[in-house]
């Protein structure tokens, strides 16, 4: 008889397990492979799967959700003036421009309906004005980031997803903490679950030398406010308001190709002179007043912040920067990607170390790829993250059978999350090809519409694909049965991991 009663009682906590996970589940909208994925956790883990969804499911705290979107735009009605200013200078000079004017022209005509989109959903405007520098070794990147800010004059602003307490973590430190002790302004923003180990005493030396420094806002409260699956994922820099820098490339040993356990470290980071660089600056000065503690904290519109009579004399490069995440209704750069692949001609190469595509982008791709465009996609041969990285062999393996190729890349880890578009356009930033960087964290990515940035781009891909083994169906085939797998459930957890 006690028998009988424990398995009604088994049987009455799974009903309601499941009962609780559809209302949970279908509480708030959301992607329906996300709610599918989530469903599958809740009624195979019973109690704990809710612990888990409590965490990493709710979304963010909805009084908080606008709180970093809505921050006054600080500098963006000078940058739309300088715009306008420039296109009345392009327009009066167009009879006698040179050919690089006029290239750079037919460069933002073709591009023109995604650099509208760009604007109007995020109201990003298209800059001139630029000089660009592509790096993709650590070493030489953060040699050259350290020559701009020991060159500082004003202020030195910093964010980054990971700056780690690592040999180049202590060396970048000290170097904002001598700044500030020559009386710049100086501000460190970080992502606390980025940066592992990092405690906030290590700052104490630079803080007493007068520079600041915060915690991201998704850190706090999050107990309360359930912000533990949503990270600051961007990279930016910004020196004097006229330099500034954005990638892949965190602060840490990895990324320096001190630490041996991912062998050569692969990525792609960009350094910006002009007026890009005021785009930047005003993304750094929303996320820091969206996490300040009190509201007299907040950065505020100033010349030296954003100048606008120092550009002048840098290059014609077109650029617009595109930030998003969680806080956004829409999946912006998503979105954005998903526009120039469909609209490419010739050629899409991607490279990122996360190949996770939800619905829209794997049909775009696979479009793409069955219209006779050239579609090839690279990634790491290891992993860094077990779960997402059998996930990635999942979908490698499935856009193989649709003509993508897709490229592992053996010299070490491949980080870089660089895409061009047939050698016409080219996107460097933060931005993952997965679910967590569609509509989990909060990413900024460099669009540059300039045949000669995006054909440099392409040539580096084109070195890569030396050290790079092509995925075909005996590999796939090789790889085994159990693999497979985990492969396969790996990718049924794929939407929430």
């Amino acid at each position: 008889m006690i028998d009988v009663w424990i398995i009604w009682l088994i049987l009455l906590i799974l009903l309601l397990n499941t009962i609780s996970a559809l209302i949970t589940v279908f509480h708030r909208p959301r992607n329906i492979v996300t709610t599918w994925a989530w469903i599958l956790v809740l009624t195979l883990l019973p109690i704990i799967g809710f612990l888990i969804y409590a965490f990493f499911g709710r979304g963010i705290a909805q009084e908080k959700i606008f709180s970093i979107s809505n921050q006054k735009h600080v500098g963006l009605d000078q940058l739309k003036l300088m715009e306008l200013t420039e296109r009345k200078r392009q327009l009066a000079i167009k009879n006698q421009s040179t050919e690089a004017i006029t290239n750079r022209s037919d460069q933002t005509r073709y591009a023109e309906h995604i650099i509208k989109f760009f604007n109007e959903t995020e109201e990003t405007p298209l800059t001139r004005h630029n000089n660009v520098e592509l790096y993709f070794d650590g070493k030489e990147k953060f040699a050259k980031m350290f020559e701009d800010i020991r060159n500082a004059k004003e202020t030195v602003h910093v964010e980054y997803y990971a700056f780690i307490k690592s040999d180049i973590g202590e060396e970048f430190l000290k170097l904002l903490t001598q700044k500030a002790k020559e009386g710049l302004e100086v501000r460190l923003l970080y992502d606390p679950w980025g940066s592992n180990g990092t405690r906030k005493k290590w700052f104490k030396d630079f803080q007493e030398a007068g520079g600041e420094v915060l915690q991201f806002i998704t850190s706090k409260n999050v107990i309360a406010k359930t912000r533990l699956n949503y990270h600051l994922h961007r990279k930016i820099v910004v020196i004097d308001g006229c330099v500034g820098w954005t990638g892949g490339f965190n602060v840490g040993d990895q990324y320096v190709n001190v630490t041996e356990k991912f062998g050569y470290w692969r990525d792609t980071h960009v350094r910006i002179k002009g007026v890009a660089s005021l785009l930047l600056q005003e993304r750094f000065f929303q996320d820091w007043n969206a996490s300040i503690e009190r509201s007299e904290e907040a950065l505020a519109f100033s010349e030296k912040y954003f100048p606008s009579d120092r550009f002048d004399n840098n290059d014609n490069i077109p650029i617009q920067i595109v930030t998003d995440g969680p806080d956004s209704r829409s999946e912006i750069l998503k979105d954005g990607f998903i526009d120039m692949i469909i609209s490419a001609k010739k050629s899409v190469w991607i490279q990122s170390p996360y190949l996770v595509p939800d619905d829209p982008m794997f049909t775009a791709l696979t479009i793409a790829a069955r219209s006779g465009v050239d579609v090839r996609i690279m990634i790491p041969c290891m992993p860094d993250h077990p779960f997402i990285y059998r996930a990635t062999q999942y979908y490698a393996n499935l856009l193989t059978s649709y003509g993508i190729k897709i490229y592992s890349y053996q010299k070490g880890f491949m980080h870089a999350k660089a895409s061009v578009f047939d050698e016409k356009i080219c996107s460097v930033g933060s931005m993952n090809q997965d679910f967590r960087s569609y509509s989990l964290n909060f990413e900024a990515n460099a669009f540059i519409y300039d045949s000669k940035i995006s054909h440099k781009v392409a040539r580096a891909f084109e070195q890569d694909m030396k050290d790079s083994l092509l995925i075909t169906p005996e590999v796939i085939k090789s790889q085994g049965k159990w693999l497979h797998f985990k492969q396969r459930f790996s990718r049924l957890l794929s939407p929430i991991l």
